[in-house]
């Protein structure tokens, strides 16, 4: 019936409809993929032939709406003719956002087009090279130039450049932004700049297909370096006791803030300037002098010596030694001096040259070794010294005596004989030496100057027989006796006429003085009446 047709009509209707359209409609034109750089406008095409229903795009699956203005999108809308199928969608000055995949549906024809991939390129940022423009660095330490360009889809490509000369040892990298589309590139240049390097120009150079023309940063580099430091000395040769003029001469990037001297380490606390005049002594020629520079990078020391020219002093003093006979002695004695010395070793009594070296070695040595040792040091044109050194070699007794000595008969007679000994005499001690004689005797000892014992023998009266004996003067120690023989003979009394001529003769010269003298009186008294 009527009622039944019209309740079944409209879907009767829309079935027909859609029939008919997916029999009639077809795209003559699809979107195809596209790449757009961002701030520029893009179309994408859409031409559905047969069609007058509605149709709709679609963002990565998100509809846009039917309308031709697609009011909820500021920057998109539909264009051309929809009396002739055209149904493109215009995206004016393309942002990251636009960046997505796009559908043209017939919606009442069941239509969908092609899915169109839409990327949307970036350029990248104005690269920006860390501490630019002027990137202060410090001499022969390695450091990376490191440029950095952010933002660009996709990642710049980084490209540094030396006055102007492409530099192939950068090493780069790169990393997704939050936005999961953007990236960001970093590139680094590793350098160790040379002070000759200071003021060179570097560039870092970006670009991707959004900005092939590419953009660049350029930085100059300051290269800073501690001071470099000259010490010289004028002059350099001197004799002790003269003037010298240190000069330390020094360049710094940046600029010099302090000069320190020193001498041997120790601070020199009046000088704080570039020079130093000093009066040298021969420690300048052992003791540097030195120069430290001081900037904010560092500092540098410098040190000189002096060619102070000076007469020997003594560094080592010799000592004495006491040894026992037949052992080995050494003595060393070491002296400085400049020009370089010359070193001899005598012994006192002989002028024979031991040894030029700074000790004197001596081999199984014997009492007749002991005694006084010279070292004397010669420095050619300026000035001798020397020292002495005494060796003591302990063995028997050495005793020296007159083998004949002398006395006058029946009256007061002496004989005496030297004990040179090391150790002294056992006997020395504990009882007087012995003379060996026929009889009783009185006899003594005392000190010799020169540390020996002097022994002696004293006859109150001398006898016939006392000059027809041999006297014995013996010692001994813990290494052997010593024995020596004394002969006495009997000298002459002096005549009486002699004595008497002396006494007379004695009187006769006092006369004559006597008489000399009352002369020159009168004459003198006599020349005073002339004058009165």
């Amino acid at each position: 019936d009527k009622g039944t047709i019209a309740r079944l009509w409209p879907p009767y209707v829309a079935l027909l409809s859609v029939a008919f359209f997916a029999v009639a409609a077809y795209f003559s034109q699809q979107p195809q993929d596209q790449v757009v750089v961002s701030g520029q406008s893009v179309t994408l095409p859409c031409v559905i032939v047969g069609y007058r229903g509605m149709v709709q795009w679609t963002k990565d699956g998100l509809a846009l709406g039917g309308e031709r203005d697609l009011p909820g999108w500021t920057r998109y809308s539909l264009m051309g003719d929809p009396l002739s199928g055209e149904h493109s969608l215009l995206i004016d000055s393309a942002e990251l956002a636009d960046d997505a995949v796009y559908e043209c549906q017939a919606t009442q024809a069941a239509l969908r087009s092609h899915r169109a991939k839409l990327t949307v390129l970036v350029p990248p940022s104005d690269p920006v090279v860390e501490g630019g423009p002027v990137v202060r660095l410090k001499a022969h330490t390695p450091h990376n130039l490191t440029c950095r360009a952010s933002g660009a889809k996709p990642a710049a490509e980084i490209t540094w450049y030396r006055d102007g000369e492409v530099m192939e040892t950068a090493i780069y990298s790169k990393s997704l932004m939050e936005d999961g589309k953007r990236e960001t590139a970093v590139s680094m240049l590793p350098i160790v700049p040379e002070d000759s390097d200071s003021g060179r120009t570097y560039t870092c150079r970006v670009l991707n297909p959004a900005a092939p023309a590419g953009r660049q940063t350029s930085i100059t580099i300051n290269v800073q370096h501690p001071p470099s430091v000259t010490l010289s000395v004028q002059p350099q040769t001197v004799t002790e006791g003269a003037k010298v003029l240190f000069i330390c001469s020094a360049s710094a990037n940046p600029e010099i803030i302090g000069y320190r001297w020193s001498k041997g380490g120790v601070p020199i606390s009046e000088a704080n300037g570039d020079s130093l005049e000093v009066t040298v002594d021969y420690s300048y020629f052992t003791d540097p002098v030195s120069c430290e520079v001081s900037n904010s990078v560092g500092s540098t020391n410098v040190s000189t010596l002096v060619d102070v020219q000076f007469g020997p002093r003594l560094l080592s003093e010799p000592k004495p030694m006491t040894v026992d006979i037949g052992m080995d002695a050494a003595f060393t004695c070491a002296w400085t001096g400049n020009p370089p010395l010359t070193l001899a070793w005598t012994k006192q009594g002989s002028s024979v040259v031991l040894s030029n070296g700074n000790t004197l070695q001596l081999k199984a040595v014997t009492q007749e070794d002991a005694g006084t040792y010279t070292c004397k040091a010669i420095v050619p044109r300026i000035g001798v010294a020397e020292r002495d050194v005494t060796l003591t070699v302990n063995g028997p007794p050495i005793i020296t005596a007159e083998a004949t000595q002398h006395a006058v008969k029946h009256s007061k007679g002496k004989l005496e004989c030297r004990v040179g000994s090391s150790p002294p005499p056992d006997k020395i001690v504990s009882e007087p030496l012995v003379w060996v004689v026929g009889r009783l005797l009185v006899f003594g000892s005392s000190r010799a100057p020169d540390h020996g014992v002097l022994s002696s023998l004293v006859l109150s009266e001398t006898l016939a027989q006392d000059f027809q004996l041999r006297y014995n003067c013996t010692a001994w120690n813990r290494f052997g006796t010593g024995t020596a023989l004394v002969t006495l003979k009997e000298q002459e009394a002096l005549p009486m006429l002699i004595i008497v001529g002396g006494a007379v003769g004695g009187g006769c010269v006092l006369l004559i003085c006597v008489i000399t003298l009352v002369s020159l009186c009168c004459r003198h008294t006599g020349k005073g009446e002339l004058n009165g």
